[in-house]
């Protein structure tokens, strides 16, 4: 017997860590410093694949194209927008005077930004949908980019919803009360807009007409021994099973406690 699928979308922006091939030539910035600027491993992590009624995710890294910031968001009024000149930790993308010109950055956004953007707003229009998520890591330490920079500690989670505009505070406090349970960690080193709010596709796509919460994972809880491995930027398998499983296990816990028509207004 078949099992009815999640009426879910999972949007994972920032997991690729692969470079365009346009920008051959271009780039200076190093596989560590990639890897820190990336989501690392959250699409182990969060897709569900025909658990859920559609995935939408990127093998582009965020250091190239930000999915998740507004197509006009750009240097230098902002070095870490939809087209970056530097990380989130400050450390250079190209080559001296190697920096995407305008003719260049309207390529990286035709080829992978605006494809992203399309298949959330078809997959809004084509799917039953009752929730969507856009699934994301968050370093232990803030950079120093971050609202949170000058406060060293971090939640095990945050959840965002723009301040109740992208979503309900009751679906975000279930959700926080189903990831609790399914981890197994305290329900208070879990925050709400805290720190962060939401990002462009929880701001755009939110309650758009469907819900949308923006889902921040701390990396202490799979880049720190024992399975981590520093050396070869590696996380053990088994890891990334039981945390994805654990993801699993908190969608069904949310709708099993989020049932009622009323419950979704």
């Amino acid at each position: 017997m078949k099992l009815e699928k999640l009426p879910v979308l999972l949007s994972i922006p920032h997991g690729g860590r692969k470079k365009p091939v346009e920008l051959d030539g271009h780039l200076c910035i190093t596989n560590k410093d990639l890897f820190d600027d990336s989501d690392p491993f959250v699409i182990e992590m969060y897709d569900l694949g025909d658990k859920v009624q559609r995935v939408i995710k990127s093998n582009i890294a965020r250091a190239f194209v930000d999915l998740n910031r507004s197509q006009d968001d750009l240097p230098p009024a902002n070095p870490d927008g939809v087209i970056k000149s530097t990380t989130c930790y400050k450390k250079p993308i190209y080559h001296e005077r190697k920096e995407p010109d305008d003719s260049l950055r309207t390529l990286l956004l035709e080829l992978y930004y605006l494809p992203y953007h399309n298949s959330i707003q078809k997959s809004l229009k084509e799917l039953e949908l009752r929730l969507c998520l856009d699934c994301h890591s968050m370093a232990s330490v803030a950079p120093g980019i971050s609202p949170d920079a000058k406060n060293n500690k971090r939640p095990k989670f945050c959840l965002s919803n723009n301040d109740g505009q992208a979503a309900s505070q009751e679906m975000m406090e279930l959700l926080a009360l189903s990831i609790s349970e399914s981890y197994g960690i305290e329900r208070n080193d879990i925050s709400l807009n805290d720190p962060f709010h939401g990002g462009h596709i929880t701001k755009t796509y939110g309650n758009n007409p469907v819900p949308w919460i923006q889902v921040e994972m701390n990396r202490n809880l799979y880049l720190t021994d024992p399975w981590f491995d520093k050396e070869t930027l590696s996380v053990v398998p088994t890891h990334l099973q039981k945390l994805n499983n654990q993801f699993e296990n908190t969608l069904n816990l949310f709708f099993k406690k989020f049932d009622g028509a009323d419950s979704w207004k």
